[in-house]
């Protein structure tokens, strides 16, 4: 058998010859997983692929760049099918992309969005004394009309202002342009004093027409605006509210009480007004979502685990003003400042909580007074050897320093034996003293 003829000169029912190992089709890339990884692709790359056709070709034809086992398979079966689910610990993983409305993908909670059309802005008025002066001119109007026609009585004190054929008949006589002058005169005066309005220092006017806003009077005084509006007084003063106590948990689920003073005041009175219900029961309740979001931050106190805690410095003040000012801002209201007025615990823990404080406390006492009674034993026998210029071994230092221990540590009025070297070395081995 000649073994130097190509495979393809080979009678139709032999098989053809395989490719010499599937690992340089797998590190070609030519392998069935291969081509399903190149036409998958990374899940965010773009649109899904189309299959490629299979043409048809000569069979053992140098010119078909595809592997001799795609190529015996059927054009149906060329499909593109979903690509197999990858096993744990593949060295390829894809990645999925997360949509950004899943809990997964929210990174924190956002404040409301105010409406941006709804401003604050500086409504049309004149100054009180223009309306004044056209409620004088109308009252003058209409009692100088009222003399000429005879209406009001003449008093010979005064000069004679009535009308000629009033004087000569010596009887009113009202007339068609007597009636208009007067209902145009009172129409003046009415208009002039619906629409002045006395406009205290801290305080402004927010007017409004069939519920669309028309503007805010923030000048003091006696002010004239067009009186088809509403108005509706708003306190722009800085104000302070004390909060009632609050009861929240930290972040170890310890129950706490904690009362708050707001320093606070309306900036945006168009919002304050327009974009909520109540603004003063709105900064309320936000008072107490801030409070119960930020408490659980840290813990009340740190004296167990070292780290920092609600009462430590001005984090949790500056932290209860930051979350309170980004929450109240879309309502139209600045926050200053949140002070904690009383941080305590709630009185089913408080008891205690004060002995788990007070225990604390005396552990680290105890702590510090061994420290330092360890350190003034050994400093003690330094000078004693120092002072002798006689070395002492290990068994008499050991002694010494115990006994100075004792009397260092030792209450005052108690007396503590120390046992002698022997009994201790019989103890360590075992024997009786």
């Amino acid at each position: 058998m000649d073994v130097t003829r190509d495979s393809s000169q080979r009678p139709d029912h032999l098989p053809k010859a395989l490719p010499p190992a599937l690992p340089e089709r797998s590190a070609s890339g030519s392998s069935p997983l291969a081509k399903v990884l190149r036409t998958s692709g990374p899940a965010d790359s773009g649109p899904p692929t189309t299959p490629l056709a299979v043409l048809p070709g000569p069979t053992g034809s140098s010119a078909d760049p595809r592997d001799p086992l795609e190529a015996a398979e059927p054009a149906a079966r060329t499909v593109q099918v979903a690509p197999p689910p990858l096993p744990v610990g593949d060295p390829f993983p894809v990645a999925e992309a997360v949509p950004a409305g899943t809990p997964a993908a929210a990174t924190s909670r956002r404040p409301p969005r105010a409406d941006q059309a709804l401003r604050e802005r500086n409504a049309a008025g004149l100054p009180g004394w223009v309306a004044l002066l056209a409620l004088l001119l109308g009252a003058a109007a209409v009692l100088l009309v009222l003399v000429r026609d005879g209406v009001v009585p003449h008093w010979d004190a005064l000069p004679d202002l009535r009308a000629d054929a009033v004087r000569a008949s010596g009887r009113a006589e009202v007339t068609t342009r007597s009636v208009a002058a007067v209902t145009a005169a009172g129409l003046l005066v009415v208009l002039a004093l619906a629409g002045l309005l006395a406009n205290a220092g801290g305080e402004t006017r927010v007017l409004t027409r069939w519920g669309r806003y028309r503007g805010t009077v923030r000048r003091t005084g006696l002010v004239w605006v067009n009186p088809l509006l509403r108005r509706r007084r708003v306190d722009v003063r800085l104000r302070h509210w004390r909060s009632e106590p609050a009861k929240v948990v930290d972040r170890t689920g310890t129950p706490i009480v904690v009362r708050l003073l707001i320093v606070w005041r309306v900036k945006d009175t168009a919002r304050a007004v327009l974009a909520i219900e109540d603004h003063e029961s709105y900064l309320r309740e936000q008072v107490q979502a801030v409070l119960t979001r930020t408490a659980s931050i840290l813990p009340c106190d740190s004296n167990a685990a070292p780290g920092p805690a609600l009462r430590d410095g001005q984090w949790f003040a500056d932290e209860l003003t930051r979350a309170l000012a980004a929450e109240v801002a879309p309502a139209g209201l600045e926050v200053y400042s949140a002070q904690p007025l009383a941080l305590d615990y709630a009185p089913e823990v408080a008891e205690s909580m004060r002995r788990r404080r007070l225990a604390d406390l005396d552990a680290g006492l105890r702590t510090v007074l061994v420290d330092d009674a360890v350190e003034a034993a050994a400093l003690a026998v330094r000078r004693l050897e120092r002072a002798t210029a006689h070395e002492l071994d290990e068994a008499a230092r050991s002694a010494l320093m115990e006994h100075l221990l004792v009397a260092f540590v030792a209450p005052a009025g108690v007396a503590a034996s120390v046992p002698p070297p022997a009994a201790r070395a019989g103890r360590k081995e075992g024997r009786p003293a």
